[in-house]
């Protein structure tokens, strides 16, 4: 008789990563997959408010340096909008000043991780914001 197989916890959490750099965005997107996330991956916020719409992330991952608007903007926008304030954002972002990371945290950001960053801490990170949805 076969052991009864164990949930994998992550596969319920949807994450939504926004992030300029190809290569950056492809080895993230791909180890959160083989760690049984759903992702969806954007170069730009141009169609962020759509998919946020669409995929209904768990959580988001931002870089704050974005080509066409920067992660503040997005931030901003998701205080404003009364269905996207509770979904928690972690930054990623290589903006390492003091007054960054306070002025993401002030709007709204749950966590700030400095680049180069650990995937070990990315996935502690989203495990503390979405621990609660994995029960």
């Amino acid at each position: 008789m076969a052991a009864p197989s164990t949930p994998n916890p992550s596969a319920s959490i949807k994450i939504l990563l926004l992030e300029d750099n190809d290569i950056s965005r492809q080895l993230m997107g791909e180890f959160l997959t083989d760690c049984g996330y759903k992702v969806v991956s954007l170069p730009e916020a141009k169609t962020f408010a759509s998919i946020l719409d669409q995929f209904q992330p768990n959580v988001i991952l931002l870089d704050l340096k974005l080509p066409d608007v920067d992660g503040y903007a997005v931030l901003e926008q998701m205080q404003r909008h009364p269905t996207w304030q509770h979904i928690p954002v972690i930054v990623i972002s290589a903006f390492a000043f003091d007054t960054d990371k306070q002025r993401a945290l002030s709007l709204g950001a749950r966590r700030y991780l400095v680049k180069p960053v650990k995937l070990t801490e990315v996935i502690e990170a989203i495990w503390a914001e979405t621990a609660c949805l994995a029960i």
